[in-house]
This record gives C-alpha cells, structure tokens and sequence, in this order.
C-alpha cells in the first residue's frame, strides 16, 4: 500500500512536472521570436519625456510650463488628470535607471525640462542651478551603468512665462532667442556626455494641435485674435520651431560639436498614407499629405525651404517665408532625421468644397480626407487610443519614402509603440501578460530590419515608446505605452516588468 502511495505521488509529481514545462512552452511560445535581423552596430534603446514622467513640478526651483498650465483647467485632461506627479521619475530616477540597465537597455531617449533649468525660459533672469544638478546627476547615473544617453532639448513642456509674454511659439524674435539661450547651456553643460541631440520632438503637434483649435496646449487657434487665428497660427508656430531649431543646432555646431563629437538633429512624426481609391487623384493626395506633414520640417532642414505643394496649397499669404540667410541656416541643419511612426491611414483627394481663404485650417489646405477604414474594414487591430490601428508594413513605407526623398546619413525611429486594448482597467498580473504589445513590436521591428536589411534604408537606431507607462497628454493615465508597468494606485508607483520589456531584453542582448 505504501509502496502504491509513493508510486502515486511519484506520478503526480512527474505529471505536475510536464504540466509546468508545457505551461511554460505555451508561455514562450506565445511570444514572438526575438531573431530579428539587423546590423551589429544597430542602436536599440527606450525613450520617455521629462513632463511625462518626472512630476516634482514646483520643486527645486522649477518654473510652470505651458503643459502645467494647460492640465490644471478643468476638462482639458482625461479625469483632469495633471503631470503633477507622472511617475516620480525625478526621486524615483536611480531606481528606474537600474531597472533600465536590468533590462539591457544601452540607449535612453531623455528629455531635459526647460523650465527646471531656466524657470521664466529666459537667461536674463538666471539659471536654475538646481536644474543644472539635477540633470547632472541623472546622466551620470546613466553613464555609469552604460547606458547612453540621447537629448531632446523640445518636448513641447514651453515655460508659460514666454508664453504670457511673448507669446510663445507665435513671436519668432523673442521665443527663438530664449531657445537658442537655453539650448546652449544645455550643449554646455551636458554635452560632453551627451552625444545624441534632438532640438525639438514633433514640431508638427506643437504647431497644429497647440495653435490649430484643438485641445493640446497652449490651446491656442479658437477665433480671431490680435496675432491671429487657426488659419495662419500653426504656420507662424512652425516657422518659429524651424528657425529655434536652425540657430540651435549652429550654436552647437560653431561651439561644441568639433569637442563633443556628437550629432545632432530634429525628430518628425507621421503616419504613412495609403490611397483610398486606386485613382491618381488619390495617390497625389497622399504624396501631399506626406509633404504636409513630415515634409514641412524636413524640407527647410534638409533643402532650406517649404515643399513646394505648401507654397502653392496655402493661399493668402499664411505660409510664413524665409529670408535668403534663414534658407542657408536652415539647408543641412541635421546629422540625423528622427522618426516618430505608431500606424497608417487611408488618404483620399477632397471632394467637397472649400471654405473662404481666410477661414481654411491647416486641414483644408491639404485637399485631402483621410479615414483608418476602407469600404468599412479597418487598416488593422485597433490598439487602445482611437487614433492608432496596427499595420507593421507603414513604418517600413515610410522609412524608405524618407531615404528616397531625402537620403540622410542617418535616421532614427526615436518612437514607436503602441497602448494595448484595455490594460489601464485590467489586473496588474493580466496586464502584464501584454501580448498585443509584444506582437506589435515583433511586427513593426520586423519591418524596420527589412528596411535596412533588404531596402538598404540609413537607419541606425530604435527606441521603443515608452520606458514605461506615463502621462499621455490628453489622456492622462488612461492609456499605456510603457514595456514597464506603473501601478498608480500604489503610494510608491510601483514598477513591474511586463512581457514586452522581457522580450524586447532578449531582442537586444546581442547588440549590447
């Protein structure tokens, strides 16, 4: 009998024993391979932004930002929901830098907080030193566990004093100077670490959601006003960030660069575009829709003007022009193109008619109409936000329209990545399981290696967005981009490592 017990228990164990190896083989199994092709010396890193993760937003001398500003009226925000907070990332920082050096992450894309090192923007009115030490000591940390670092000077976090005064992005003069100020001390005193510079991140959602009537600070655009309306304010904004970042990158080049050795360049967003008919018309608009959005930055910096089609689109004297002296600052003003690509759309050419010139938004002046569903199916699986649906083949579309237009040295895909459906009101332990990410990351990483591997595209380095869950903008906490976890209702904001971090660890291992 004792010995029919044993026997018993022997053949449980076993049975238990195959039963947890094929728990763990489905487990392994349902995440993609991580035997992605790519160059030896490709760059693989993780990104964030000060405004959204740091919080400590009036300590240690730190002035307001346009984004404090905005987040604290009520209803611009999901739940009005502030960057108060975020995720702590400034007492939390060497905590979470060990977690990135945990996980293999050698390359992080920063930003640094403009208004924590010059509180009004403004030189004139001194240097917050504790900004200085405080982005110090966060970059030596990084250095130190072997992680490089890259810098966005511009991550749309404007000090609200320039925008009380000068009125932002609106007053070339002022806000350009403030900015050429600002980034110069950062050249200065970060830049012999600092070898990847970004003067600003999306200028596009600054200058048309920020000054275009919709609701993204300083939520400016809405009727008639002394500087201005919808109809020309995102043109006048652009043309502000171009020139800030043209009198940036020389102040680095003419100072810094030759001692420093590092790069710098500009980071632009945009979707791909596929036609929604099989018509010219349809193709031509989504020429134009590219033009429109990823060519009204990357034409100045890299030919020293504005496509074309803008110049002929945007009527009655809206589009900005640049002096003959700007065009040659700007002309070649970048040692790296950024990318910043989540999904794709459908384009169509504009059928229905156009309001009067002075009445057109920025929308209008593209003729186009655009739509994430054809004859009523969608591009792809719908992720969390409403804007973004999965379709991997558009970042490699991109990639190789940005190397035939332009054949830059280098491009970086600075952003990509993707909310999962429903992860902000699952459990902690099913959100972690975060398969849709993984996939998704599998998918768009697979592109990009194509990219490079098959259609010789200069790409050298990829960030995942984002490090970890943060606040976005708008949505406040209600949607999740980060590989990490970030458990709000925890007193510590407590990190855990979700599926994606450990697969995107295994991706990276033999590129570190």
């Amino acid at each position: 009998m004792i010995q029919q017990q044993t026997l018993l228990t022997r053949q449980v164990v076993v049975i238990l024993l195959l039963l947890a190896l094929i728990s763990s083989l489905i487990s392994a199994a349902s995440l993609a391979n991580t035997n992605i092709p790519f160059p030896k010396d490709f760059r693989f890193g993780a990104a964030t932004a000060a405004y959204q993760i740091e919080g400590a937003y009036k300590e240690d001398g730190r002035g307001l930002s346009i984004w404090d500003t905005w987040s604290h009226i009520p209803g611009k925000i999901y739940n009005n929901q502030t960057g108060d907070i975020a995720d702590d990332h400034y007492h939390k920082v060497k905590e979470d830098i060990a977690l990135m050096k945990s996980l293999g992450v050698k390359n992080y894309r920063m930003s640094i907080s403009w208004p924590r090192i010059l509180p009004t923007g403004l030189l004139k009115h001194g240097i917050n030193q504790k900004g200085i030490d405080y982005y110090n000591m966060e970059i030596n940390e990084l250095v130190r566990n072997g992680i490089n670092v890259a810098v966005t000077l511009y991550h749309w976090d404007l000090p609200q004093y320039l925008q009380d005064t000068y009125g932002g992005w609106l007053n070339s003069k002022e806000t350009v100077q403030a900015f050429r100020d600002f980034s110069d001390i950062c050249f200065a005193h970060f830049g012999d670490r600092v070898k990847d510079w970004i003067t600003f991140n999306e200028p596009f959602i600054t200058s048309v959601l920020g000054h275009g009537c919709n609701d993204w600070a300083p939520g400016l655009g809405c009727g008639s006003s002394p500087a201005g309306n919808s109809s020309n304010m995102p043109y006048m904004a652009a043309h502000s960030q171009l020139l800030a970042h043209a009198h940036a990158v020389k102040v680095y080049r003419d100072k810094y660069q030759q001692d420093q050795q590092g790069r710098i360049g500009i980071t632009l967003n945009s979707n791909f575009y596929y036609p929604l008919t099989n018509t010219k018309e349809d193709y031509e608009a989504c020429e134009r829709a590219l033009l429109f959005g990823f060519g009204w930055f990357a034409d100045p910096v890299f030919f020293g003007d504005y496509p074309q089609v803008m110049k002929d689109f945007v009527e009655g004297n809206r589009l900005p022009l640049f002096t003959e002296q700007e065009k040659r600052l700007l002309k070649g003003s970048v040692d790296f193109i950024g990318l910043n690509h989540y999904t794709s759309n459908y384009i169509g050419n504009r059928k229905s008619p156009l309001p009067p010139v002075n009445q057109r938004t920025f929308n209008d002046d593209q003729r186009t109409e655009g739509s994430s569903y054809k004859n009523g199916v969608p591009i792809g699986p719908k992720a969390e936000s409403d804007w973004l649906f999965v379709y991997p083949p558009g970042i490699r579309s991109m990639l190789n329209w940005i190397q035939k237009r332009y054949n830059p040295q280098m491009i970086y895909v600075t952003e990509n990545g993707v909310d999962a459906p429903g992860e902000s009101s699952m459990p902690i332990s099913q959100a972690l399981n975060d398969t849709f990410r993984v996939n998704y990351l599998h998918d768009y990483l697979t592109e990009v290696s194509n990219a490079v591997m098959q259609d010789g595209v200069n790409v050298k380095a990829y960030f995942v967005w984002s490090m970890m869950d943060n606040f976005e903008w708008t949505n406040g906490y209600s949607c999740r981009f980060g590989v990490v976890f970030v458990d709000y209702n925890s007193p510590n904001l407590t990190r855990y490592v979700k599926n994606s971090a450990k697969w995107y660890s295994e991706l990276v291992k033999p590129y570190n």
